[in-house]
């Protein structure tokens, strides 16, 4: 039986745009989840993240479900008060 993983790394070897589609979704995911893990690990709410970073709550929690992409700067904004930093390398 065939795993979702097995699916996606067939995408990536056959498909060169399928393969950049689906390493953005997994780096977006792996942000957001990193987001979640810490805010829940510290205990604190969206709408007391939101305060935090000054942006609406329903941002958060769009992003949070992935209904919406952040932009850097919203993404920068939620990171800092989390004490979390964007970090960028080469391949």
């Amino acid at each position: 039986m065939k795993t979702w993983n097995d699916y996606k790394e067939h995408v990536k070897l056959i498909d060169p745009e399928g393969k950049k589609d689906i390493e953005e979704v997994e780096n977006l995911a792996a942000i957001v989840s990193a987001m979640i893990e810490q805010r829940n690990a510290m205990g604190i709410s969206q709408r007391e993240l939101a305060a935090l970073c000054g942006i609406p709550q329903s941002s958060v929690a769009r992003i949070e479900s992935f209904k919406t992409t952040p932009n850097l700067d919203t993404l920068l904004k939620i990171l800092q008060p989390l004490g979390l930093k964007l970090t960028v390398s080469r391949k």
